[in-house]
């Protein structure tokens, strides 16, 4: 019984003095779909992560986008996701009509990113030049109650339209409404992202196409936080003049359950890496360090903040 008894406490002694093995942290970095803006920068995030953060396994997750990603951040299930500023802000006040039920308090604010502009485009045989030629036509609105489609509804909102209004309403992500487009199958989509968004470039390339407008004074009515941009001559194929639209300020969120130390270099590789951002996406080029701690509609991390007052953002 002794011998056991010893050989017992043997075992337990060289248990206890064994080194401890530091847990491996894990970042599922939540995007959108695989044809959208989101996606590639995602991944190019999680790379970064992987690669630069020591003990941590990265994964990149397509998703349904803002809506989705912020109730899967609520609900512990991801520790950076990108979104809209106005579905950011939805989701703060627990907007049940963007597709909160209630406010996602854990939500923190990593940074401000690029904006996401709303980009109308048609089928040149459709006939659709105007918001108001939409009427009677189908568009492609987006993912149910994703970022893009909010943006849908506040933009036809504004021209004085719903979606009683259209001939018929597809929610779609972008691949599947250019194929539908490509197909003669549906006459224009709505697409809320990044300039060169890659499912509208394969679409400018293979079918003839306009760009629809969204004037000033439609975005004006909408207000804050649309802004009135421009989308260049030429960022599409076939699209020889400059076309006015709305954009809103995309956003990387994190959770209040990360720990600061995480946030914190989670914040410093994003705006620290941005050329391979830039790499990506051409919508990385538009990401700007001195952006990075305005407007936001939800608190920053505090390891957020404590990165942006390193850079004198924040005092």
């Amino acid at each position: 019984m002794n011998s056991r008894l010893m050989a017992a406490a043997i075992v337990a002694a060289s248990v206890l003095a064994a080194p401890v093995a530091q847990a491996e942290q894990f970042i599922n970095v939540l995007t959108g779909g695989t044809s959208g803006v989101y996606y590639p920068l995602g991944v190019a995030i999680g790379k970064i992560y992987g690669e630069k953060i020591s003990g941590v396994k990265t994964q990149v997750q397509a998703t349904k986008a803002s809506v989705e990603n912020l109730v899967l951040l609520q609900q512990g299930r991801g520790e950076i996701a990108f979104t809209l500023g106005d579905s950011l802000k939805a989701a703060w006040e627990g907007d049940t009509e963007a597709g909160f039920k209630t406010k996602l308090d854990k939500l923190r604010t990593i940074g401000a990113i690029y904006p996401n502009y709303i980009q109308i485009v048609a089928t040149a045989e459709s006939g659709i030049k105007t918001l108001a030629d939409l009427k009677g036509k189908s568009l492609s609105v987006g993912a149910p109650k994703s970022g893009t489609e909010l943006n849908s509804r506040a933009i036809l909102a504004a021209a004085g339209m719903s979606y009683k209004d259209l001939g018929k309403v597809e929610y779609l992500p972008f691949a599947e409404s250019v194929d539908l487009m490509k197909n003669r199958q549906l006459n224009a989509t709505l697409q809320s992202a990044g300039l060169g968004v890659a499912s509208l470039k394969d679409l400018s390339t293979s079918s003839e196409i306009t760009v629809v407008a969204v004037p000033k004074e439609t975005v004006d009515k909408i207000g804050s936080p649309f802004v009135s941009v421009i989308i260049p001559a030429n960022t599409y194929t076939g699209q020889d003049k400059d076309v006015p639209t709305a954009a809103v300020v995309n956003y990387l969120v994190t959770s209040s359950a990360v720990s600061d130390d995480l946030a914190y270099q989670m914040t410093k590789l994003v705006y620290e890496s941005l050329p391979e951002l830039a790499n990506a996406h051409a919508a990385g080029k538009e990401i700007k360090l001195e952006a990075a701690a305005t407007g936001s509609p939800v608190p920053l991390h505090p390891g957020a903040i404590r990165y942006y007052k390193e850079k004198g953002l924040i005092k």
